[in-house]
C-alpha cells in the first residue's frame, strides 16, 4: 500500500478517536460537572498523547501529530476543567444542620 493511502487512513482513524472527545468536552463544558471524570485518568491519558505525538513527530507522520495535538488540545480542556470545577466549595461545610 503506498504510503498516500495509508496517512489517509490515518488521518481517518485520526479523526474518528479525537471527534470521540468533543461529546465529553460539550457535556462538561454545558453542565460543569466533572465529580464522574477520573482525574488521573485524564492526566494519564494527556501524558499517553504527548508522547504519541512525540513519536509521530519522530517518524514524520502527519497523521499522528495532528490526531494528537487535536486530542491533547480537546483532552486538556476537560482536564483544566476538571481541575476548575472539581475544587469542593468550602461553602458546602458551612452550613449548620
Amino acid at each position: 500500500m503506498e504510503r498516500e493511502y495509508m496517512e489517509i487512513i490515518g488521518v481517518a482513524a485520526g479523526f474518528c478517536t479525537t471527534a470521540a472527545f468533543a461529546p465529553q468536552v460539550v457535556r462538561t463544558w454545558k453542565t460543569k460537572s466533572v465529580e464522574d471524570i477520573s482525574l488521573g485518568m485524564y492526566c494519564l491519558f494527556c501524558l499517553g498523547v504527548v508522547l504519541w505525538t512525540v513519536y509521530g513527530l519522530l517518524i514524520g507522520s502527519l497523521s499522528v501529530v495532528l490526531a494528537n495535538v487535536v486530542t491533547l488540545v480537546l483532552a486538556g480542556v476537560v482536564l483544566v476543567m476538571k481541575l476548575r470545577y472539581g475544587r469542593v466549595s468550602t461553602k458546602s461545610f458551612d452550613k449548620n444542620p
